[in-house]
């Protein structure tokens, strides 16, 4: 079977570091969905306003092989289930499925229509295959069991050190109080190192204590 590139993601995402482990975790981040040409067909897209929410196939484009167990976060990345068990993108065939919020359809010149969607946990660039509506009648389980991971992880309290907002958008600030309180942190890594990343043009560097994440610079 051939999958067809349809789409891919563009947004400030421009590494693994950083992007929340989950779907709608980060729900002020704006993902455009951009279409390739062959695929930038007005009418393909007839009616998709009428839905709140889209599921979205993609692939893991930054990932290299796969392992038939894997120590997921929520485990403190030291104990190992089966990968099937998981949504480890270390996978025999390497595809994401995500649902998102449609913000917006963009009529654009030159990408044709773009949609604007929020909460991706997709890379700049990531490959889409397919975008399905999402239908609440059969997507919610409401007595699904949800095995090691009941719930959202705890947040972390974030502080900017003085003179690190400067210059910032709001947008952005915002974007990466939401992303930061997430702990983006190998879960084994428990100690206040500092750490580094790439988020929207910018190189962030913080550290966490306790449950306080402090960012120390932005250039």
């Amino acid at each position: 079977m051939e999958l067809k590139i349809i789409a891919r993601a563009s947004n400030g995402y421009t590494e693994k570091f950083g992007i929340p482990r989950q779907a709608g975790c980060a729900a002020s981040v704006m993902t455009r969905i951009i279409f390739e040409p062959d695929f930038r067909i007005a009418e393909s897209l007839r009616g998709i306003e009428q839905w709140s929410h889209l599921w979205l196939l993609w692939g893991f484009s930054a990932n290299e092989g796969w392992s038939p167990t894997v120590r997921p976060p929520r485990l403190g990345g030291n104990k190992r289930v089966g990968v099937f068990a998981t949504r480890s993108p270390f996978r025999p065939n390497p595809i994401g499925l995500s649902s998102v919020r449609l913000e917006r359809i963009e009529k654009t010149k030159n990408e044709g229509l773009v949609l604007v969607v929020s909460g991706a946990d997709l890379m700049n660039g990531t490959p889409i295959y397919d975008i399905k509506p999402y239908l609440p009648y059969a997507d919610i389980h409401a007595d699904a069991a949800c095995g090691f991971a009941p719930g959202p992880a705890p947040l972390l309290s974030v502080k900017w050190m003085k003179g690190t907002k400067q210059g910032l958008p709001a947008s952005v600030v915002r974007n990466l109080n939401e992303i930061l309180s997430q702990d983006p942190r190998p879960a084994y890594q428990t100690d206040s190192r500092q750490y580094a990343f790439e988020y929207a043009g910018r190189h962030i560097t913080f550290q966490v204590t306790d449950s306080v994440l402090t960012i120390l610079s932005v250039h």
